[in-house]
């Protein structure tokens, strides 16, 4: 049994066009696309040298080894087609309120912070570890963070998955995603005494904790100012 989220409903509409959010998806996209070439042109050598090159290695990058340049590039890489499809299915109903409350530059810098933090945060408790790190997903749990900071009262529309069947439903936003957390929480702190969490689970649980932590601190401070409402007294003088 899982969830699939598809839309979230808020107080307030939307008011801007979710032109970043978009853009990130179509990235991704491309990005996994260009890793299905390599794979299928130059085989499985091709594809683990553009990722060994572009993932995070927590290993370099604690030896500050050049290759730390996957702090940035890794949250744009992904391992598989299930692993992207599931987080673009988590930033779309997500991003697109975060970035409305945000802008469109203030959303892409936040964005990009959470998923440096998030990598950081998982090499701080993986630091020997030579598992390439990779995924949208630590960015995409700041995204849930600021989300749930901004907007409290929202709530999350999906499906949920039970053997083969799907049955639509709505939750309040902040059971959803609070729940999503503790379950990351738990699991990253329970593969804390393995080797690497990558090794044992093939998850980055810290990563999605560090980047949902950044995500609830941070997102005050990105966010605009909501415009005061207008009374119908106001619009009529």
């Amino acid at each position: 049994m899982f969830f699939i989220p598809y839309g979230t409903r808020e107080d307030t509409p939307r008011r801007i066009f979710p032109t970043i959010t978009i853009l990130l998806v179509l990235v991704n996209v491309l990005v996994f696309g260009y890793e299905a070439y390599l794979l299928s042109s130059g085989g499985e050598t091709a594809l683990n040298d553009f990722i060994l090159r572009y993932a995070a290695i927590p290993a370099d990058i604690t030896d500050g080894s050049p290759l730390a340049i996957g702090l940035l590039t890794s949250m744009f890489l992904h391992g598989g087609l299930l692993h992207i499809v599931g987080n673009m299915l988590y930033l779309l109903p997500f991003g697109d309120n975060v970035e409305d409350r945000m802008g469109h530059i203030r959303y892409l810098l936040f964005y990009v912070l959470c998923g440096l933090i998030a990598t950081v945060f998982y090499v701080l408790f993986n630091t020997g570890s030579t598992v390439p790190l990779l995924g949208a997903s630590g960015a995409i749990a700041g995204i849930l963070g600021a989300y749930l900071r901004l907007h409290p009262r929202g709530h999350v529309k999906g499906f949920l998955f039970i053997i083969i069947l799907l049955i639509p439903i709505t939750l309040p936003a902040a059971l959803f995603i609070i729940y999503w957390f503790v379950m990351q929480l738990f699991s990253g702190v329970a593969t804390l005494g393995m080797q690497t969490v990558g090794e044992a689970t093939g998850v980055a649980f810290m990563a999605h904790v560090g980047g949902f932590l950044a995500g609830l601190i941070l997102a005050p401070l990105f966010a605009r100012k909501a415009e005061p409402s207008v009374s119908v007294y106001d619009r009529q003088h």
